[in-house]
């Protein structure tokens, strides 16, 4: 599997953009660019980045290594917070491309690797997404919702309501000679149109 890169604080000029690698080759980039020891995993560690083979100083800056299966993706996960200056952060996305393994992440690719892995549902990752593009604060506050388990919560009621009801009905089917109440279909009727309503 690819380690894969991106760019992970808004693409503007800024004092601090910060720079994700997901992926097995993760901690190879961090003693490619630093050739220092791995800090452990949550711990911040300042020092220089640098051009593999020549040295050449990058930038100065943080880097917070997140051990798998601890991290958003479930793999092991390096951030780099650097200076956010363009020529700064392309610098840095130049050099993380000629790492072994290394490429840039396509759109949405952390989140669909975090699904892969379990760390996420999908109501979580359409969430993820529903948060980035949020331009109101009902929207916010919609896809925090989200991202929290209300949809999926939502979910796993109806779920949990309609295979209730459909074990009543394939009763009545399967041992029409029981002990089975009468009209028990008739009897389904109004949570199976409170569902639809609420669906």
């Amino acid at each position: 599997m690819d380690t894969i890169f991106a760019l992970a604080s808004g693409g503007m000029r800024a004092g601090v953009a910060v720079i994700r690698v997901s992926g097995p080759a993760a901690l190879l980039t961090y003693k490619n660019l630093t050739a220092r020891p791995v800090p452990p995993p949550r711990m911040a560690a300042f020092g220089s980045f640098r051009v593999p083979g020549t040295g050449m100083l990058l930038d100065k800056g943080v880097a917070i290594f997140f051990e798998a299966p601890n991290s958003f993706t479930g793999e092991d996960v390096v951030e780099y917070h650097i200076h956010g200056g363009i020529a700064v952060v392309q610098g840095f996305l130049k050099v993380l491309a000629a790492q072994p393994e290394c490429r840039l992440a396509e759109p949405g690719e952390f989140t669909r690797r975090a699904f892969e892995n379990e760390k996420l549902d999908l109501t979580a990752a359409e969430a993820v997404a529903d948060l980035i593009d949020a331009e109101t604060e009902a929207q916010r506050v919609q896809a925090l919702d989200q991202l929290g388990g209300g949809l999926a919560r939502l979910y796993e009621d109806w779920a949990r309501r309609l295979k209730k009801t459909l074990a009543h009905q394939e009763a009545e089917i399967e041992f029409p000679d029981e002990e089975i109440p009468v009209q028990l279909s008739e009897s389904l009727k109004p949570e199976v149109g409170k569902l639809i309503k609420e669906i």
